[in-house]
Formats: C-alpha cells, structure tokens, sequence
C-alpha cells in the first residue's frame, strides 16, 4: 500500500487512518450496550489485514479504555502498528513532569515503549505555558519516548506558535488534528489549512464522514438516536438542506462504483496534506473505509463535489 508522511517528520503511515473515539466509551457512543470488545477486536484485525495500520486514540477515550484495548489487541496479534494518541492539558497539569507522568500512563496502557505520534488535544489556557509544554514534548523526542509531536484543534496562530516553540529544539511539527470534511471546512477560511501548508504540516482530518451524515444512512425515515439526534444537522431541516449533497455524492459513487462514504473520504484523500482518520467500531466500517483506497477523483469531479457542498 501506497504511504505518506507526517508532516516533515518522515514517519510513514498509510493515507488513511482509524479513529477510535468509540473504542470503550459507554456516554456518547453506547460501548457496552450497541457493540463491544469483540466488534472492535475483529475491526482492530480487518483494519491489520487491510494493511491500514495508522490508529488515533487519547487518554481521555473512554477514560482510558480505548488505549486499553489497543495495546491489548497489539499484544494478542503481534501486529505492527503506528499509534498516536493526545494529551489533555488540564489545569491542574501544570509542570512538566505532568506531562511524563501521563505519557507514561499512555505507554503503559498501550503495552508499547513509545508512541508513534503524541498530540496535545486542546490549546486549553494553562499554568504550563506554550513554551513549557512544548519544551516537555520535546524532552520526551530526545528521550526516545515520541517519535513525533502533534496538535489538536490548534487554531492558525496557535498552530505558528507550536510550530516555532519546537523548531527551536530542533523538532518538527507534525501534525494538526481538526474537524474537517466535505460539509465541514472551517479550516480552508479560518487561516488554519493555509498555514499547516505553509508550514508543512499535515492536517488530520477527525469526523471526516461528519459523524455519518455523509454515509447517507440517515435520512427523515431513518434518523440518529443519542446525542447526534440533538444536532440540527440531523434533524429534518438539515438532512432535507443536505440531500443534493448526497445525491451528488451517490452519483459519483455510481460513476466509479463506490459508497458515498468512500467519495466523501476520497475528496479529503485528494486535497494535499490531508490525513482522514474515520471512527471506526465494526470490521463492516474498516471494510467500507478501506474502499475509499486505491482510486481517486478526477480533479474536475472533485471541484463539482465542491461546488456543491459549498451550498449547504
């Protein structure tokens, strides 16, 4: 399978990776009650046996569980990975060496000796500085502990700021994880996608699949329940806002004989510098996320999905 790397780290991963959000947690996604271990052991080995490697987790999935489970199913299937998983810094994580202590409860949960990719999960005011936190990460490159350095939800200048703090240790950026898809593109005019180019940085796209709605499998008839219910995008106006979007996207599909979910994930695929990591709970969704691999839009049908999500 064809690789890309993490930003100017030179750490190769596969062009799409798996999110796991949903791995262990029972509030928002129902762990427990609607899929559990078992569904994510087989989508954990469909995922291997697809060759698709890259996993995104946190410490704070599942309080913990998700990376759990990862290092379990490493462990049992001798499967040779890239994991990255976030850092949340708290305000009460306001020393460095918090920064150890909860790398080294990500380590030891996931059974491995270093992480592939270790992100700070949101620019939260600190009593660590910028500076303090970035000069920890990147002890920990030099210790041997992170093979690379990411952020998450990291704004433009924020993003600068991160980027110039590790430069000065000698250590690249790699990554900036953000909420990006066909119908959510925040960051092509807030600064952010522009900068990470700028800088070479590479953009980690979370809910690339705008948590289903670009499945098309909700629909009036067949609405969300949980939380997204309370989402006005799930809801009759949104969907019935968002139905050309689908249409275009089944036509596509038709054209090249795939899902709408696997067009909604190549178009990401096709812009530059852009990394989806689909959530991911059942082999079923590996399978059906894998298939957006292998093939690509043409140029002009992926400015006329544009063109058409830019009305919703």
């Amino acid at each position: 399978m064809a690789t890309t790397t993490l930003g100017n780290t030179g750490i190769e991963v596969t062009p799409i990776g798996f999110g796991t959000w949903a791995w262990g947690d029972s509030i928002f996604w129902g762990y427990g009650k609607d899929y559990g271990e078992m569904d994510l052991r087989l989508a954990f080995q469909a995922a291997i046996d697809r060759g698709i490697t890259f996993l995104d987790t946190a410490e704070v999935y599942g309080l913990g569980k998700s990376e759990e489970l990862i290092g379990k199913f490493i462990k049992e299937t001798g499967a040779t990975t890239q994991i990255a998983t976030k850092y949340m810094p708290l305000p009460w994580r306001f020393r460095a060496e918090d920064v150890t202590d909860a790398l080294t409860a990500s380590l030891k949960r996931l059974k491995l000796p270093a992480i592939d990719l270790y992100q700070v999960h949101f620019p939260f005011p600190s009593f660590l500085s910028q500076a303090g936190l970035m000069n920890a990460l990147a002890d920990e490159v030099e210790q041997g502990r992170i093979k690379a350095v990411g952020v998450s939800n990291y704004n433009a200048e924020q993003l600068r700021e991160a980027h110039r703090l590790l430069a000065r240790r000698g250590v690249p950026l790699a990554v900036n994880q953000m909420r990006y898809s066909l119908i959510t593109r925040e960051i092509e005019t807030n600064g952010v996608l522009a900068t990470a180019r700028e800088l070479g940085v590479t953009i980690l796209a979370y809910s690339p699949l705008a948590q289903g709605l670009l499945t098309g499998k909700y629909t009036m008839m067949n609405p969300p329940t949980g939380a997204r219910s309370f989402d006005k995008r799930f809801q009759t106006s949104g969907l019935i806002k968002l139905q050309p979007v689908l249409d275009k996207l089944t036509q596509l599909g038709e054209q090249y004989s795939k899902t709408p979910a696997q067009v909604a994930l190549n178009w990401l695929m096709c812009q530059p510098g852009v990394i989806p990591i689909p959530g991911i709970k059942t082999a079923a969704q590996v399978d059906q996320n894998a298939g957006a691999l292998g093939w690509e839009l043409s140029a002009a049908d992926a400015i006329e999905l544009r063109q058409q999500a830019l009305m919703v």
